[in-house]
């Protein structure tokens, strides 16, 4: 449910609103996209949904400030949670939005998530999604984005801590000359489970899309993706780039990865590409020759190898406070949610 009883503290453009779904949602927007996915999950957050967050921002209305949305999991039981979420931007509008999910009790936790986002025409959303759970949580996302003309998305989803995790985009260009820029990592170890699934389709001409996902994997922990990218008929002059690159630390992380094109039109570029490896023996020698721990070492690497994608998250404070939570996590010190004094 939408709690009304504290507004945010935050100064909001003239015309945004941040509010009930059951209060300003219509029937224009709610669940046209989700309603088309044929997905069992979305589905049953549909049936079981009550309330949830829409965002509303005006033709030509820039949000300077980033809104940040915290999702605490709290129960004294098991507990199943459906979360359901709006977004509209109109012609010119911008927008920012970091979602952070937590979890601060001991229990089994089952959460739902869905997004709907439509940009408009010369329209700009940067969508942030940062887990940082325990293993007792299983947490399935799918995010629908339909963009018009010339906008721009910038789709960010961050895994640092979770028990297992399904996040899903599907994305369409609906108007020519749009551009987004998709970027996922992924830090699981123990027998962690993390799966990214990406459907990009460029229905029109003159579209970009550009994937970068990375995944580093230790101890018994599995990772997955699937992405695919659909050019259909007409759809000339489109540029696609896909590229999912992987670290298995140990002999017993499993990494399953499956990139895909799909292209009915001629005149187009598009590539994808896929590794999975471990960290390179000689700059591990390398690094000990100079008095660094092999402990030490791998750390560095790994770090290297993740900030890749975090370098190009346009959000810079979430940029430098990942850059920390990372380097935490890699040392093992990242034990427990960042950031909410309900886990400390």
């Amino acid at each position: 449910m939408f709690y009304h009883d504290e507004k945010p503290k935050g100064h909001l453009p003239e015309g945004v609103i941040i509010g009930s779904l059951k209060d300003f949602a219509t029937s224009e927007y709610y669940n046209r996209l989700a309603g088309k996915a044929n997905d069992a999950v979305t589905d049953l957050n549909t049936m079981l949904a009550q309330d949830g967050l829409y965002v509303y921002v005006p033709k030509n209305v820039k949000v300077d400030r980033a809104i940040q949305v915290i999702n605490i999991l709290r129960s004294d039981v098991d507990l199943m949670v459906n979360r359901r979420v709006l977004i509209v931007l109109e012609e010119g509008a911008e927008l920012k939005m970091l979602f952070c999910d937590h979890a601060a009790d001991d229990r089994h936790f089952l959460a739902t998530q869905v997004i709907e986002a439509y940009v408009g025409e010369n329209a700009s959303l940067d969508l942030y999604c940062l887990e940082e759970t325990h293993h007792k949580n299983v947490r399935v996302s799918n995010v629908y984005i339909d963009q018009q003309a010339n906008s721009r998305v910038n789709h960010n989803v961050i895994t640092l801590h979770n028990g297992i995790t399904r996040n899903k985009l599907d994305l369409t260009f609906s108007g020519e000359g749009a551009e987004c820029q998709c970027y996922g990592c992924v830090i699981a170890d123990k027998q962690q489970h993390v799966d990214n699934n990406t459907l990009i389709v460029h229905k029109v001409p003159h579209c970009t899309s550009n994937e970068l996902y990375k995944y580093v994997l230790d101890d018994k922990a599995t990772g997955a993706f699937a992405g695919r990218v659909l050019v259909e008929h007409g759809a000339q002059k489109t540029t696609s780039q896909m590229t999912n690159q992987n670290l298995t630390a140990t002999k017993e992380a499993r990494m399953f990865t499956q990139p895909m094109l799909e292209i009915y039109a001629d005149d187009v570029k598009c590539a994808h590409g896929s590794t999975v490896g471990q960290l390179n023996d000689a700059a591990l020698f390398y690094m000990r020759q100079r008095g660094i721990s092999l402990q030490e070492a791998k750390m560095l690497l790994q770090n290297a190898f993740i900030n890749e994608v975090i370098d190009h998250m346009q959000l810079e404070p979430l940029r430098d406070r990942l850059h920390y939570l990372v380097e935490k996590r890699f040392r093992g010190e990242l034990n427990k949610c960042e950031g909410c004094k309900l886990c400390k």
